[in-house]
């Protein structure tokens, strides 16, 4: 009893050390580079309808792809546990072979190459 107690003064003085930090450090005055937009590199003075380029929605585009990839596999080691782990096993070949392929025709279609 005394250790859950103990445990909830010292979360409790923690988040109350934490919040009043927070408030302290937000009020400290920022400078005119903290205040301006971070525009991955581009100059976000200039005008807004400047072209981009593809390729950098591209890598997006990529990334979430085999982002979604690994979210999809993560669960297969429990796929032992199932009623027929060989037929999962098999869709999950199945998966990561359709986005190799995928990922071969990028390659040589060209799309991962960064310059022009």
């Amino acid at each position: 009893m005394n250790m859950m107690l103990f445990m909830i003064a010292l979360s409790l003085t923690l988040s109350i050390a934490l919040t009043t930090l927070n408030f302290w450090l937000a009020q400290m005055t920022p400078d005119s580079e903290k205040l301006s937009p971070y525009e991955c590199g581009f100059d976000p003075l200039g005008s807004a309808r400047l072209p981009f380029s593809i390729r950098f929605f591209l890598v997006a585009i990529l990334f979430l792809l085999f982002d979604l990839e690994i979210a999809l596999l993560l669960p297969l080691p429990w796929a032992t546990q199932l009623q027929s782990p060989t037929t999962t096993l098999m869709w999950a070949s199945t998966l990561i072979l359709i986005l190799t392929l995928g990922l071969v025709y990028e390659w040589i279609q060209g799309g991962l190459e960064w310059a022009e």
